[in-house]
């Protein structure tokens, strides 16, 4: 088996040195006065650890545009419940919502004057009345003094629309006719209240439905706008990560032509090399021609004849010793 080494001459104009003619590469993406070439070999791993690290975070960030653009479902919902938000602080749509609660607020106390409301006006006494079984059938109590306190509430923990308040009052009388027989007295006016009742909610329901038709078109507006607002950012972002990329090409392009210029051997050096390699024996050199095929897939170490380029192989090694 014969080794032939090559390398091109030290003043050939070969591309890497056409390029080395041009001025300084750096590795700032920007002529900051660093030949990247003159750097030491720590200060070339504090770069290629600077753009792997770079690298890394547009990975997260391309992560987060793709996620974005499959309509992810945790990202929509985000965006949704913004929205709702953003609905909720419609102040004209507030104050409307308000101006209903307190003309259902006159109908609840209508209900509640009522000659029969006397048994709904407060909590069920369990006790007095010796109802032992009374929480296991009735799983949410109600009555008008517990809807009063809510309605009054100025801690935040009232009611917000004029449906829950609904559900409430219509619960006082459900309640009432699911634990009374209906043969009850108790049993007897909860119906004939909550028939009462529900007269006078179809009367308010219409002013209802059309505010509530209103918010969902605020909401729905405002949804459009916070998905139009996201695309934004994603499409800036993504813009932005497309010209760091370049960049990072760039700084690797100026690092690979650092390592190339600080691994290139001078003549002298090659000539040295070659003549050691020739005195090698067979079985030796068969080991460094291993060791040049293990970091090296296309090479051809079997051949009957190998043709090593030395400043490429030196180059190869150099680059698998400062990334591991």
């Amino acid at each position: 088996m014969a080794a032939t080494t090559s390398s091109a001459p030290e003043d050939a104009p070969t591309q890497a040195n056409a390029q080395f003619a041009a001025p300084p590469a750096t590795v700032n993406g920007g002529t900051d006065g660093f030949d990247a070439s003159q750097l030491p070999i720590e200060s070339l791993q504090h770069r290629i650890n600077e753009i792997v690290s770079n690298v890394d975070e547009l990975e997260r960030k391309v992560d987060k545009i793709a996620k974005f653009y499959a309509n992810d479902s945790k990202d929509k919902k985000l965006v949704l419940k913004s929205s709702r938000n953003q609905a909720l602080k419609d102040k004209d749509g507030e104050e409307r919502m308000r101006d209903l609660m307190r003309q259902f607020g006159t109908i609840v106390r209508q209900i509640s004057q009522h000659k029969w409301a006397d048994p709904f006006k407060e909590p069920v006494d369990v006790v007095s009345y010796g109802l032992h079984d009374y929480y296991d059938i009735i799983k949410k109590p109600m009555d008008f003094s517990t809807i009063k306190n809510q309605m009054e509430a100025k801690d935040g923990s009232g009611y917000k629309n004029v449906r829950e308040i609904y559900a409430d009052v219509r619960l006082i009388f459900t309640n009432a006719m699911t634990y009374n027989d209906e043969k009850d007295d108790v049993h007897v006016m909860a119906k004939s209240l909550l028939a009462k009742f529900e007269e006078k909610w179809l009367q308010l329901l219409p002013k209802v439905l059309a505010e509530e038709r209103r918010q969902q078109e605020v909401e729905a507006q405002a949804l459009e706008n916070m998905q139009t607002a996201q695309e934004a950012a994603i499409v800036k972002m993504a813009r932005a990560t497309n010209n760091r990329l370049a960049e990072l090409n760039l700084n690797l392009d100026e690092l690979r032509e650092a390592v190339a210029h600080k691994c290139r051997m001078s003549a002298e050096d090659k000539r040295k090399l070659c003549t050691a390699l020739s005195y090698l024996s067979d079985e030796d050199l068969v080991k460094v021609l291993g060791i040049i095929a293990e970091s090296n897939p296309g090479f051809q170490a079997m051949s009957e004849e190998v043709d090593i380029n030395l400043d490429e192989q030196i180059i190869f090694s150099f680059m698998s010793c400062i990334t591991d």
